[in-house]
């Protein structure tokens, strides 16, 4: 079972219905149904998708052979949001975690598929002395709180997304400056040492051991062509699944994002 995780900042725009711009060149490529279909996911998480889907072209909705799985932010258009796409049909769909402030912004998407549970998660950016670090940080709590009852009952989880936080020094291009930045505070980073003691694995991390692999690239400085990233996209997994894993990459030269899509293979 191969499972990608890819931030896409815009669906609409990467599927070309809006313009989509790298440096001067200003391109209506569809550059994300292509992908799919060359890379054939069985399931493949989208994040910040920034629309509903009222506001995208009904060709665009979903690629063949896929089924869709949409949760829209419906505190305001064109915010935050998530979509799933999977080639087998889900036993069910949920999109709340009954957290009223966090569901309404359209980060979750559960998908039962009987053997296990995935979920594709925006978690939310923090600013430094801002009530969004607080929000970020109770979000974190509020999702994986939510999913003990599930993983007492004994399911297998799967949680991809952007997590926005890179874990350890060796997951930003430049760990000493920013020690006080949001994405790599203490607090934050704390919340992933949380998650892995709940028993949860960063399945990467169960392949590579290496730095300078990062996910998300600053458009500025021509971050990405120099490296100079963060490792902030992820599948966590529960204990029954790590020993499934059979490869994880991420493919920074794949673009469309200022994200990198983030492959998971298992054997299940």
């Amino acid at each position: 079972m191969k499972i990608i995780s890819w931030n896409i900042n815009g669906y609409r725009s990467i599927t070309g219905q809006n313009p989509s711009k790298r440096f001067d060149k200003i391109t209506r490529d569809n550059k994300l149904f292509p992908y799919i279909e060359e890379e054939q996911p069985d399931i493949i998480a989208l994040q910040e998708t920034k629309a509903n889907v009222d506001q995208i072209r009904e060709d665009l909705v979903c690629p063949e052979g896929y089924h869709a799985y949409y949760h829209t932010c419906s505190k305001r258009k064109g915010y935050s949001g998530v979509v799933t796409f999977s080639k087998k049909e889900a036993k069910s769909f949920t999109k709340e975690i009954g957290v009223e402030e966090f569901d309404i912004e359209g980060r979750v998407a559960m998908l039962d598929f009987g053997d296990f549970l995935h979920l594709n998660i925006y978690f939310p950016k923090g600013e430094a002395d801002s009530p969004r670090l607080d929000y970020k940080l109770r979000f974190y709590d509020s999702l994986f709180n939510f999913l003990e009852q599930y993983k007492n009952d004994g399911r297998e989880i799967i949680v991809s997304g952007d997590y926005n936080t890179a874990h350890h020094e060796i997951d930003l291009a430049r760990p000493k400056q920013n020690v006080g930045t949001s994405g790599f505070m203490p607090i934050e980073r704390e919340k992933l040492d949380w998650i892995i003691e709940l028993g949860y694995s960063d399945a990467y991390r169960e392949v590579v051991k290496e730095s300078d692999h990062y996910t998300w690239w600053s458009n500025r400085g021509r971050a990405r062509e120099n490296n100079v990233g963060w490792r902030i996209d992820y599948h966590f997994l529960t204990e029954g699944l790590k020993k499934c894993i059979k490869s994880s990459e991420q493919q920074d030269q794949q673009f469309g994002s200022d994200h990198c899509p983030v492959v998971l293979e298992l054997d299940i």
